[in-house]
């Protein structure tokens, strides 16, 4: 059985911090603002919805409690509709597109809708203190770096130095700018409201225009403090072939930290019908793997590899590609070993721009593929993720 993409709507992506524009908006109000933004473009039956699973990193606080079906209730939704909440770290929003299309798959499911969500401003990394990063026995055992070290430790391997992370940056805020203004996330975009129907976001924050190589040159790295502290020492253990980790790394190719949350409307063919929608997509193939958990960011190359292998296709049966910008070295580096070029990799930029609501961005990346697919007539699309503690995800969909 065929699960089919039928819809995809995001809220735009806001400041991470107390000044950012959906600081005031609780992350329970970003998806029930998208859920019946779903409901009232197509005129939806939710009875008809079986689940809704949602990624969410850190789900504590006001994103604990199964968010996903107390934001289902909030909204109005039938009270059938089911709602689980799940955290594979960064991937969690397109984890939530793939156990959909797998529920779906089986026949298990009919439709559900699958996404995520993260108020980075309200809740921020680590606010959950898990063993991974927070307890010392299993992160010293374990060889846990932070990911900026990480991120560093792949570009000193792989040679990118700091220009051509800072060029491979702003290239991310050219494209993010030339996409909003010539209109390519309206679509998907809804903007939020307060309680009085005020706007308080219509569009992502965080979009530089004129944002250069010499601007972002001024920056200072990051994580060079963290890696003098003894994470230097910790990955050089295990790599032994560099002497020392050059620290290129900064706020300004990196990803932003911001609030956002998306949904993704999946189905069978037979459930489409019954709801009166149109497919647009169809999901291929999915994967995740497990890699090297130090280097941690690795594992793009060998999760589209998996999907790849599973589809019976290559690299170059993709169209487009999009691979979340968690660091600059991160597309750079999966690119290169997939021989893909970059002029077909995030065109309308990524997170370096955008931001990483990290529960939200798996689910909001595969969104902008399948619209710049239905945009320029392509037909495939793959997205991918690093993952914190080693891990890779890729989603290939073809449209319909």
């Amino acid at each position: 059985m065929e699960a089919y993409i039928y819809d995809t709507v995001r809220t735009p992506r806001g400041k991470g911090k107390k000044d950012g524009s959906l600081h005031q908006a609780t992350p329970v109000w970003l998806l029930r603002t998208l859920l019946q933004a779903l409901q009232q473009r197509h005129h939806l039956d939710t009875s008809l919805v079986d689940d809704v699973v949602m990624g969410c990193v850190t789900p504590v606080g006001e994103q604990g409690a199964d968010i996903a079906r107390t934001a289902v209730l909030d909204a109005g939704w039938a009270e059938s509709v089911a709602g689980v909440t799940l955290s594979r770290f960064c991937a969690s929003g397109l984890e939530a597109v793939n156990l959909a299309a797998a529920k779906i798959m089986s026949g298990m499911e009919d439709m559900v809708v699958a996404g995520g969500v993260e108020s980075m401003s309200r809740w921020p990394m680590g606010s959950d203190g898990g063993a991974w990063a927070m307890d010392p026995r299993v992160n010293t055992g374990l060889g846990f770096i932070p990911q900026g070290v990480s991120a560093d430790l792949i570009a000193t391997l792989e040679g990118f130095s700091r220009a051509d992370l800072d060029a491979f940056a702003a290239e991310s805020h050219r494209r993010a700018a030339a996409a909003q203004a010539d209109g390519r996330f309206d679509r998907s975009v809804v903007p939020v409201t307060d309680l009085n129907g005020m706007t308080m976001l219509a569009k992502d924050e965080t979009i530089r225009v004129g944002t250069s190589v010499e601007s972002l040159s001024k920056l200072n790295p990051s994580f060079e403090m963290m890696g003098t502290m003894g994470f230097d020492a910790t990955a050089l253990d295990r790599y032994t072939t560099i002497e020392k980790i050059h620290h290129v790394h900064h706020a300004g190719n990196s990803s932003g930290i911001v609030d956002g949350a998306a949904l993704v409307l999946l189905g069978s063919k037979e459930a489409g019908l019954k709801a009166g929608l149109k497919p647009r997509a169809k999901v291929r193939m999915c994967a995740v793997i497990g890699s090297e958990p130090t280097i941690m960011l690795t594992g793009p190359t060998p999760a589209c590899l998996k999907a790849l292998g599973k589809a019976r296709m290559q690299a170059s049966d993709i169209d487009l590609w999009e691979i979340n910008e968690a660091f600059a070295t991160v597309p750079m580096k999966t690119a290169r070993d997939l021989g893909v070029s970059l002029d077909r990799v995030n065109v309308n930029g990524g997170a370096i721009a955008m931001g990483h609501p990290l529960g939200a961005t798996g689910a909001i990346i595969l969104g902008t593929a399948l619209d710049e697919l239905e945009r320029t007539g392509k037909s495939t699309a793959l997205a991918s993720l690093c993952i914190g503690a080693g891990m890779g995800i890729a989603t290939i969909i073809e449209r319909v």
